[in-house]
């Protein structure tokens, strides 16, 4: 994947927050990496999709997570223990963008094997910043996994 890539980046956005799900694909389309934008609202929607069950039968594995920390029923921690736990998904980057600026979140991630942890910036210029630059990472820089 990365630049010569035909396919697009496929991003799963996990986030409970409509507002914010709003400000990451408007960020997103705003770049012109090709890509596929996925989104689920809760964890356990989140391991559904990764796992292609319940309401995701039909879900194709994302090349990159966007994970939110703070949400109902399974939150992102959760969901980072249980993806970096399965042989099948351990692969996948996940960046935790959260409003949290807690040492212990940052640390728990990490710990957890979070790729990247970035805080969601309150202004909105520099949200939309941060998102294109997650976006140019993942979709330019680097190399990622093949997809099975």
């Amino acid at each position: 994947m990365g630049a010569d890539s035909p396919q697009p980046v496929r991003i799963l956005v996990v986030d409970d927050d409509p507002g914010d799900v709003l400000m990451i694909e408007e960020a997103l389309a705003d770049s012109d990496v090709d890509k596929v934008i996925d989104v689920v609202s809760d964890g356990e929607e989140a391991m559904e999709f990764l796992r292609a069950e319940g309401r995701h039968p039909q879900a194709r594995r994302p090349d990159v997570i966007l994970l939110d920390l703070n949400m109902p029923r399974m939150d992102g921690r959760q969901v980072l223990g249980a993806v970096k736990q399965d042989d099948d998904l351990r692969t996948i980057p996940i960046v935790v963008l959260t409003t949290s600026n807690a040492d212990t979140d940052i640390v728990g991630s990490y710990t957890l094997q979070a790729n990247a942890y970035v805080t969601k910036p309150i202004d909105l210029d520099d949200f939309n910043d941060v998102v294109r630059r997650i976006d140019e990472f993942f979709g330019r820089v680097v190399v990622l996994p093949k997809r099975s």
